[in-house]
């Protein structure tokens, strides 16, 4: 059983959602990186995704491109985020995802990339902008190593289609609360629950919900009805507005104590 699926399995015999964080590789540097993700976990992140950071995100609000633009100042490449993930993965074994782009992907090498990850021991990668019949050769190589590709299913996805992506999805089903790019937001969308058993009516694959949740009320709310629940944007906005990696650590980890306290306290 891959670190991804046990993390759920644990959730689900605490009786709780998984709890998943979301920052940005290289943001404020890549030292800061290797010693917030350990952090995280210990604060009560279940899975940690590291988003790659790409010249244009199209997927991303306004918080994570500052965070991306921030990364790339400082030189950050895909090479040097899986150095980190090597590291961080000598420290601690709280499972890694890969968030990135096509272009990282392409430029990299698809293969050479899901080799790379299992080596250093990443268990899952998400590609955002790319449908899943396109990728056939990304795809291939994730199952031949065991990295786990997590796809995402949109509210607009049509039923017929939602299927196929769960069929194909390893890990978990990344549901995406609205349409739109990624962003903390005041309120959850009124129909999140429908579309949440929408998906799993059709799969007992876990189910995580992203984009939007920005509080520890958004969390727990997610956690009643999902098995996972997905922060990035409100988490990466506490990392870019720290005065110093020492801050930026400290107030992220106490953000995620706050968000996994929450979860824990939902059902």
């Amino acid at each position: 059983m891959s670190r991804l699926d046990q993390a759920f399995e644990r959730a689900h015999a605490e009786k709780r959602a998984a709890l998943i964080v979301f920052v940005t590789a290289g943001d404020p540097d890549l030292r800061t990186t290797a010693e917030l993700v350990p952090a995280l976990a210990e604060a009560g992140a279940d899975v940690v995704e590291l988003g790659v950071p790409h010249s244009d995100p199209i997927a991303e609000g306004p918080t994570i491109q500052a965070s991306s633009f921030r990364a790339l100042q400082q030189g950050t490449t895909l090479a040097a985020i899986l150095e980190v993930c090597r590291e961080v993965r000598a420290a601690s074994e709280v499972p890694l995802v890969l968030m990135g782009y096509l272009n990282n992907v392409l430029a990299f090498g698809e293969e050479r990339l899901v080799e790379a990850c299992a080596a250093v021991g990443v268990d899952g990668l998400i590609v955002a902008d790319v449908p899943f019949e396109e990728a056939s050769a990304l795809q291939a190589a994730t199952e031949a190593m065991g990295v786990q590709r997590i796809l995402l299913v949109a509210p607009t996805s049509p039923p017929d289609r939602v299927v196929q992506i769960a069929r194909r999805s390893a890990g978990f089903i990344y549901c995406i609360s609205v349409t739109g790019v990624t962003g903390a937001r005041a309120q959850l969308p009124p129909d999140l629950e429908n579309l949440v058993k929408r998906i799993k009516r059709v799969t007992p694959k876990p189910v995580a919900v992203g984009f939007g949740i920005s509080t520890p009320d958004h969390a727990a709310s997610v956690a009643r009805m999902a098995d996972g629940v997905i922060v990035g944007s409100a988490l990466v906005q506490r990392i870019g507005e720290a005065a110093s990696p020492e801050a930026a650590i400290d107030s992220a980890t106490r953000f995620v104590r706050s968000l996994s306290e929450a979860i824990r306290a939902a059902r």
